[in-house]
């Protein structure tokens, strides 16, 4: 029986893997040692990263790539972007032409502030660059995971790819929209992040709900800005990977992104903050890339330049606010 490949055992990995196998798709989950394989066995639950939620019969637990990989009809790789390439790159002598590959990591290596995508298409052979698909959008792992109601979106340039990787993750519970703008998907996905850290240290100030709306709405222009200089469509950055990741990941007690700004509001250093949380906030190497880029193409970003120096220590959050709040009065 044709299978699917998951890479990354964490939460999204292990959310991934447990709807597809409950919408009759027979799952491979990868994991990273053989003491993990036979805990995940035996278990038939991810106690560490998704407790209680049962394995259903078809997800199937390996740490064998080289006799999981080369039978894949598809390959997820839901690992943190700082492991992207490392991962790739252990599983590429197995990975077939014809092989459908999804990136479902959202972040940009750092520090050349690379997509997922580009990451995963330097390693693998040119044939293969028709295959790859990124999945973005409004994803906290744990609703999905209960089967509530949730939307997602794939792009690829290849429009063929685009649509089975569209019918492949599509559930009754999760819907999925497809996009070829991959430029446009990916950055959303990322740099939504950084805004979440800036949301989750508004939130800690207790600052309301008018300060709360100003901050998403000049952080997305900040994204679609930067994205549109750099070949994106504008419309990508109000669609699921956009403004409907933004929503989610700003507002929800599940998204670790705001969950570290709230921590950083509250005078906590961030490497004591990290090394409290299991899952990767992926907006912290993902801001410092994102200055890259924005330096590299001359975009004005104050609040992800805030939201740096506050992750630095350089400053409190409140004086990034201040900051903020003091710059140079223009046009919307």
């Amino acid at each position: 029986m044709e299978h699917v490949l998951i890479v990354g055992t964490a939460t999204w990995g292990t959310t991934l893997g447990l709807i597809l196998a409950k919408n009759a798709v027979s799952v491979w989950l990868l994991a990273r040692t053989e003491k993990e394989m036979l805990e995940l066995q035996k278990s038939r639950e991810n106690k560490r990263f998704l407790p209680s939620f049962i394995f259903p019969p078809l997800l199937q637990i390996t740490n064998q790539p080289e006799k999981a990989t080369p039978t894949a009809k598809a390959i997820i790789f839901a690992v943190p972007s700082s492991s992207m390439r490392e991962n790739v790159n252990y599983l590429s002598p197995w990975i077939s032409e014809k092989t459908l590959i999804i990136s479902a990591s959202k972040g940009l290596e750092f520090p050349a502030g690379k997509r997922m995508s580009q990451v995963i298409q330097e390693i693998l052979p040119t044939a293969t660059a028709h295959r790859i698909a990124v999945l973005s959008g409004p994803n906290l792992a744990k609703e999905i995971a209960a089967d509530n109601p949730s939307s997602a979106v794939v792009a690829s340039h290849t429009q063929d790819t685009c649509l089975q990787a569209q019918s492949l993750l599509s559930t009754p519970t999760f819907r999925i929209y497809t996009n070829k703008d991959v430029l446009g998907t990916e950055l959303g996905g990322s740099l939504k992040n950084v805004i979440a850290i800036a949301a989750g240290i508004c939130d800690g100030l207790d600052y309301g709900d008018n300060a709360k709306a100003a901050l998403l709405t000049r952080g997305l222009a900040e994204i679609a800005n930067l994205g549109t200089y750099m070949g994106a469509k504008a419309p990508t950055f109000t669609g699921l990977s956009g403004m409907g990741d933004l929503i989610a990941t700003c507002s929800s007690t599940l998204s670790r992104n705001h969950y570290l700004g709230m921590q950083l509001a509250k005078g906590f250093p961030l490497e004591f903050i990290i090394q409290q949380m299991d899952n990767v906030a992926e907006g912290v190497h993902t801001t410092a890339a994102t200055l890259e880029l924005a330096q590299q193409y001359n975009i004005e970003m104050p609040i992800a330049e805030a939201t740096y120096a506050i992750l630095n220590g350089n400053l409190t959050a409140a004086a990034g606010v201040g900051k903020l709040m003091a710059r140079l009065l223009k046009s919307e």
